[in-house]
Formats: structure tokens, sequence, C-alpha cells
């Protein structure tokens, strides 16, 4: 918890005691629903609750704003975000019903309003969305193949609405597929180190990917 006062220093009494809360929540839904690694669990703060909230070092979503979190396994990016924003909506998406559990379950102890939790293929879901974020769920061609019509035309906030994916290892292979199946450069998507924003170890190797909806 520490370390996210140390990177966000201005969060509310409600948002800090609410980040405090995450740890002994997801204790005891991962003990009836496996959703974190042991390993995991004991690091729950940089390697789940930070590590989610380097998009928010990226960018600050707009009051308004409607958040897609694919792939959202047991929240992650999608509940530390309706924390640091809570006038953001943002809607959880997972095929594995357990997993969708615990984000109903952690959402509503916590008095998260701004989360809806879904076990559903993205493609059924009858929104549209600012941006889409996701960790690593799978690679930028596929996810993009799932949701290119779900993205909102109109921009309300400081980047133009598209998809922020948090990766980690060796990208080029991958975003230069991308780039060929969208007739872009490689440059035009934007990777950002995250030891930009985080001087611990386990940022190394991860990245941010922002690619905005006119370069699809």
């Amino acid at each position: 918890m520490n370390l996210i006062q140390k990177y966000f220093p201005d969060l509310s009494e409600k948002q800090i005691f609410q980040f405090e809360q995450l740890k002994d929540l997801y204790l005891i839904w991962n003990a009836q629903i496996n959703v974190i690694s042991r390993k995991d669990i004991d690091e729950l703060y940089i390697r789940h609750v930070l590590h989610s909230l380097a998009i928010a070092e990226l960018i600050e979503f707009q009051p308004g704003s409607v958040i897609l979190d694919l792939g959202t396994g047991g929240g992650f990016p999608g509940i530390p975000l309706a924390i640091m924003f809570p006038k953001v909506e943002f809607h959880c998406v997972d095929s594995i019903g357990k997993k969708i559990t615990v984000v109903k379950e952690v959402s509503k102890a916590l008095g998260l309003n701004n989360v809806n939790a879904y076990q559903e293929r993205v493609e059924n879901l009858p929104l549209k969305f600012d941006f889409v974020v996701s960790r690593a769920v799978a690679r930028c061609l596929q996810l993009n193949q799932w949701v290119k019509k779900k993205i909102k035309k109109e921009n309300n906030n400081p980047l133009p609405n598209g998809y922020i994916f948090l990766k980690g290892g060796e990208l080029q292979e991958e975003l230069q597929e991308y780039a060929d199946s969208a007739r872009i450069d490689v440059e035009d998507i934007m990777q950002i180190p995250l030891q930009e924003f985080f001087e611990e170890e386990f940022f190394e190797t991860k990245k941010l990917i922002y690619i905005p909806k006119n370069v699809y």
C-alpha cells in the first residue's frame, strides 16, 4: 500500500481505504476461488494493483468515460482504475464465471458503483467504449479483431479513443504483425516502458501499449 501512495500521493481518504482493503478481500476470495497465484497474492500491490495503475500514469480518464476491461481475470486493471477514477464507468468482461464472481464481490465490498462485470463474449455487449484496456490477454491483432467495432467515434479525453494494453517481454514481432495488418508504421504504436513510471525491478520488462483509433 505504501507503493500506491508513493506514486499517487493525492488520493482521497476514501480511495486510500479502498486500496487498503484489496489485500484482505483478495486473500478471502482467493482461498475460495483461485484466481491469483500464491506468489502473486503475496505481491498483490506491485504485481497487480500498481501494474494496473500504470494506465493512470498515461491518462486521466474524464468523468463520464466508459472503459472496457477485456479479459479482466480477478478484476485487473479494472478495479484499481475504478478506485482511481470513481466518476468513470468500467465494464469488466471475462469468459470464466468464477473470475467474474470475484470481480462482482470485491466491487460490492469496496462500494464501487462504477463497476459492471460480465461473463460474456465482448462481441455480444450492446455497448461502445472510449477505451479498451487489457493485461496480456492475447496478441494485439487478436484483441483488435474482438473489439475494433466497440470504440466510440467521439473523443472526450486527453488522448484519442483507442486501446491501452499492459504487456511484458519482447513485443516487436507482435506489434509488427499488428502494424502490417492495419497497414500502418509500427512507430505509430506508442510503447512506454513502465520503468518510466515506476522504479521497482518488477517493471523492467513491462510496457504500456497505446493504439489510437485512427491507426486501426
